[in-house]
């Protein structure tokens, strides 16, 4: 089997090109093929993602494990923080060890482990294997009395939990920060056009991976088993993995070229330790302060091109760092919004089959339940309608009238909506409890599990959702164009990873944020309830978050006011731009 194509690099005149080189300009079935395996690749990748996240909530919080509601929403943001936050590391080991090719092929194996071990806890002698025996903690009501209280038990199987979990994470986020350029290096010979629809190709392929992943996979975890529904996890996986290696001889490859993450290192320590780093250079022989990356034989960008791309690092970063509570926000939408929908009543999808249900089931009239999930599925569809909408319908007509707000502006916009979103989840648990204080409750069969739910139907919960959605459009989506557009040519690549890096910051702060107030006193702090919410605060938790992102979007607003009357200002023509470097 050929090997891969390596890209058309420029020479000089009169030199001569090897055969080899020629080959990404044959027959345009090699890039058709590569971009396609491509954008399989991350269907089945973003189906896997998806197919752990979705329905992770309900999982530890299942029989098996019997994780409290608190412990459980703190695993999901703790995932999905990691997710976001271990980009940088996937990319910096492809500039400066793997090449990109190399990093996704190694990462989609990982990826295929850490889901084996996870659909292995799936089933009772995987779970006696690699955690051993729990006691058993059945869930309950709410308890009538202060007189039953007692402790949060320790998460059974949490070590061997939390280790796959970062392991699906650091996979997750390797594919993530190589896959989308790699996808774009197979048609850059092909003109801006052509990456431009490659990009649209691929949002479109995560969001189908998506659907398919909430449609099929949460409906078999959630009302089949996890076994099964992780074991399709991994046939994913393991089909994404084999597709990578057959299409390897249609792909374009570019070997390790460096990174400049250790030049911004290095330039922040001298600024900020300027005493330390001269000691630091005096002690040091010559070329021992070089990393790996530092060391390449190829040619970078020159110390000056360091300090002014450092420069306008130190510009943007600013703004970046207000967007994390804004993230702090929309990773509810896949912890503490699905555990707010699991005590909502939730309608049977089939509930007049009593042959396919247990006698148990059928005494408690409960036949398959609408996965919860489900409701993801608003945030998509937003997305999938309100993008190619704004893109080709109002984006054109504010243009025309001269109204079209700038990325800075459409990200204070999607704030607004993140906080919308969560003031309104705040309002609909204070409906929640005023049943659940009434006494006023619903037993309901999820699976295995019993919930004492609110005779409030979970469709309530969609206004939140379609809310979240469209403040994606209006904070990621610009806040990418913003982080790509500013950044200087050199720092592209380390600027998306900075941009993902610090949406997992606001998931893992969301994570300690219910971890503080899990604590004794704390508003989420209900051992009582033994996996249910019903003696816990969410709706106090939510206005918190509300409160946060209000106080953050006026600090941003004053900053990303600043950076555009600076930018329109005269200095703004010394600053090393995108076209720069």
């Amino acid at each position: 089997m050929p090997g891969p194509r390596t890209p058309v690099e420029p020479r000089e005149s009169g030199e001569r090109r090897p055969l080899l080189e020629r080959r990404p300009r044959e027959p345009r079935r090699w890039w058709r093929a590569a971009a396609a395996a491509v954008l399989l690749v991350e269907m089945l990748e973003r189906a896997a993602f998806f197919g752990v996240a979705g329905n992770l909530v309900l999982y530890l919080n299942s029989a098996d494990f019997h994780w409290a509601g608190e412990q459980a929403s703190r695993a999901a943001l703790v995932f999905l923080g990691a997710s976001y936050l271990l980009a940088p590391v996937g990319g910096w080991l492809a500039d400066v060890y793997l090449g990109r090719h190399r990093a996704i092929a190694l990462s989609l194996l990982l990826y295929l482990a850490a889901s084996g071990l996870l659909a292995a806890t799936a089933f009772p002698d995987g779970r006696r294997s690699f955690c051993g025996e729990m006691l058993s903690l059945p869930l309950g009501p709410a308890c009538p009395s202060h007189g039953c209280l007692h402790t949060s038990p320790t998460p059974y199987c949490a070590p061997t939990l939390y280790a796959v979990l970062l392991l699906l994470a650091l996979a997750a986020s390797s594919v993530r920060s190589n896959l989308t350029s790699f996808g774009a290096d197979q048609v850059m010979d092909l003109g801006r056009h052509a990456s431009r629809r490659f990009f649209n190709w691929f949002y479109w392929s995560i969001n189908v991976g998506a659907v398919l992943s909430l449609l099929v996979l949460a409906f078999i975890q959630q009302n089949i088993n996890f076994l099964l529904g992780y074991s399709i996890i991994v046939g994913c996986v393991g089909l994404a993995f084999f597709i990578f290696l057959f299409a390897t001889p249609s792909f374009i490859t570019k070997p390790p070229t460096g990174s400049q993450v250790s030049s911004m290192l290095r330039l922040a320590l001298q600024n900020c330790c300027p005493r330390r780093w001269r000691r630091h250079s005096a002690r040091d022989p010559p070329g021992t302060q070089l990393l790996p990356d530092q060391r390449s034989p190829q040619a970078g960008p020159s110390p000056q091109e360091d300090i002014a791309n450092f420069q306008v690092l130190v510009k943007i970063l600013p703004i970046m760092v207000t967007l994390v509570p804004y993230w702090m926000v929309y990773f509810q939408m896949q912890s503490t919004y699905v555990l707010q929908g699991l005590h909502l009543q939730i309608p049977d999808i089939f509930p007049d089959y009593p042959a396919n249900r247990s006698a148990a089931l059928r005494a408690q009239g409960s036949g398959y339940k609408i996965p919860e999930a489900w409701l993801l599925l608003a945030n998509v569809v937003v997305l999938l309608i309100l993008v190619p909408v704004k893109d080709h319908l109002l984006d054109p007509l504010l243009l025309r009238c001269k109204l079209l707000p700038s990325a800075l502006q459409k990200m204070a916009l999607g704030m607004f909506f993140g906080f919308t979103s969560v003031i309104v989840a705040g309002v609909l648990e204070m409906e929640r409890l005023e049943y659940i204080s009434h006494n006023q409750t619903v037993s309901q069969q999820i699976g295995q599990n019993t919930y004492y739910a609110a005779p409030l139907s979970i469709w309530w919960q969609t206004p939140q959702y379609l809310l979240i959605g469209i403040s994606e459009i209006f904070a990621s989506i610009p806040g990418l164009e913003f982080a790509y557009s500013e950044a200087p040519r050199s720092m592209q690549g380390a600027m998306m990873g900075i941009f993902f890096c610090l949406s997992g910051v606001g998931s893992l702060l969301g994570s300690s944020l219910v971890a503080l107030l899990s604590l004794p006193g704390g508003w989420l702090h209900c051992p009582e309830d033994s996996g249910n919410i019903n003696k816990c605060r969410m709706d106090l938790y939510f206005f918190l978050l509300a409160g946060i992102q209000a106080a953050t979007a006026l600090l941003y607003i004053g900053i990303a006011g600043r950076y555009e009357r600076v930018a329109q200002g005269p200095a703004s023509q010394s600053c090393p731009r995108r076209d720069s470097g």
